[in-house]
């Protein structure tokens, strides 16, 4: 979660017509909730209120407007949403806030009955309607009339409009590291998932639209650029005429997937590090592993998230991918891409998992030895397949299981972490150092969701790429010592 504040500036908005009253742009604070896709979001909404004349400062200052990016993907989400509205409504009718504009999933979701659930809201704008940020926090109320007539402005659109972009935005990640969206939306239908019903159908950017993003990025400092998407595996698009890097074999017109976006991105100056996230199993194709494998600033780190391992459960989850495939994928996956790192979560306690399907899955997990595993509690989410399942498991069933897989992964993790002692690699130092330690990752180690490496010795600025060699760990976390400073990231 992040929470940051902004600042409108002082004046008239608009001219008022007779009768009408100026208002005097609103102090604007702003609560990011979520995953990196909802962060990307939060980052184009604050670049749009940048360009309409905002100031962001800080966090801590009373604001007149808060804006809630939510998420709505989980039953834990939502409570955590509807906590952050609830506590701002409170606020409100202290009157310490004028105005809540509630942005992102549970807006998409929900709509009027969000309104009705917490009447303080005054304003709803969905996924695919951002750039309504702007008439929903600056001018939304310049008359004094809307206000008392308890008028509601709801921007929840179906469809993103043909002319997408997420450039010109106020990043919030740290400078060296960012996000870029290959896509949105979803078409795979899993039968416990709300997203296609929230972010609709899949849409991909063009190849050129992905490319200018990259660049912006890299001109604003970042080295490290993750690419998401609700399903990065199934990006489809067509190879443009210009402005983007020559690719052997691609000629204007032919479509691309994911393996030839990769080669494309592979062969813009300045990004030390390409990571892919989002990997759904069932479309990754040889021909993707081979672009993984050999381009050198993609990093040899795939996240893929696999749900479960028994046939059964799969196909309850509509996850059109069997054990025997999903064995076979991760065995080239490790034999063609050397020293791959594989990260995955499982979800524990889906309805009508049986104890002998749970521990299929745990042993699995055991035999497997993945790099990085997460594990989520089945959650019922009205309007799914899965949530009219027969056979929902208790709440204490789901939660003893996640705490059986993650004791699990626990020990695999412990244990490849003491195998790193005396290992060299480069880290991609993250912050400054306290008492001489300076968080920092390698290239198997993503942003946020994954351990660090700690470095101790030397110092380093955030951004900065070092090699260094383990020394030892801590639970998960390695410590390092500099062995050779490399390049330094250059600093625009």
């Amino acid at each position: 979660m992040l929470v940051i504040r902004a600042r409108l500036p002082c004046g008239a908005i608009d001219r008022p017509g007779r009768g009408e009253m100026t208002v005097r742009p609103p102090t604007v604070s702003f609560v990011s909730l979520g995953c990196p896709k909802n962060l990307v979001d939060s980052e184009k909404m604050l670049g749009l209120l940048a360009e309409a004349g905002c100031t962001i400062v800080g966090d801590g200052a009373a604001s007149d407007v808060v804006v809630i990016n939510t998420c709505g993907f989980l039953a834990a989400s939502r409570d955590e949403a509807l906590s952050f509205i609830r506590e701002a409504a409170a606020q409100k009718r202290n009157g310490a806030l004028k105005r809540i504009v509630v942005a992102g999933c549970l807006a998409q979701r929900d709509g009027q009955s969000l309104i009705e659930e917490v009447p303080e809201i005054d304003a709803l704008i969905g996924v695919n309607d951002r750039a309504a940020i702007v008439n929903a926090v600056v001018n939304g109320r310049k008359r004094r009339r809307a206000t008392e007539s308890g008028e509601r402005t709801l921007a929840i659109g179906t469809y993103l409009p043909k002319s997408w972009s997420d450039r010109s935005r106020l990043r919030l990640t740290q400078r060296h590291y960012a996000y870029l969206r290959m896509s949105e939306g979803c078409n795979q239908r899993c039968t416990f998932c709300t997203i296609p019903s929230i972010r609709g159908p899949m849409y991909c950017k063009s190849v050129a639209e992905i490319v200018a993003e990259a660049r912006e990025l890299i001109a604003d400092g970042a080295v490290e650029i993750n690419l998401i998407g609700q399903d990065t595996t199934s990006y489809q698009s067509e190879f443009p005429s210009r402005g983007v890097p020559r690719v052997p074999g691609l000629r204007p017109g032919d479509s691309i997937n994911l393996a030839g976006l990769l080669r494309v991105l592979d062969r813009i100056e300045g990004a030390r590090w390409l990571r892919l996230m989002y990997a759904y199993p069932s479309d990754f194709t040889d021909e993707m592993i081979d672009a993984i494998a050999e381009c050198a600033h993609v990093v040899k780190y795939i996240d893929i998230p696999l749900q479960h391992i028994n046939d059964r459960i799969l196909k309850a989850m509509y996850r059109r991918v069997t054990r025997a495939q999903t064995e076979s994928l991760l065995r080239r996956l490790r034999n063609r891409i050397p020293g791959v790192t594989i990260r995955t979560t499982f979800i524990a306690g889906f309805p009508g998992e049986s104890p002998a399907e749970f521990e299929e899955l745990r042993r699995f997990i055991a035999d497997f030895e993945f790099d990085a595993v997460g594990v989520f509690p089945y959650s019922l989410e009205p309007g799914t397949p899965a949530g009219r399942m027969k056979s929902q498991l208790p709440d204490e069933i789901k939660q003893e299981r996640v705490a059986v897989l993650m004791a699990t992964q626990q020990d695999v993790a412990f244990r490849r972490a003491s195998e790193m002692r005396g290992k060299v690699f480069d880290v991609l130092i993250d912050g400054f150092g306290r008492e001489g330690m300076y968080p920092a990752r390698h290239a198997g180690q993503a942003p946020e969701i994954d351990s660090v490496t700690y470095v101790v010795g030397g110092e380093f600025d955030p951004g900065e790429m070092v090699r260094v060699r383990c020394t030892s760990h801590e639970e998960y976390d390695l410590i390092a010592a500099p062995v050779t400073v490399g390049l330094p990231v250059l600093r625009t």
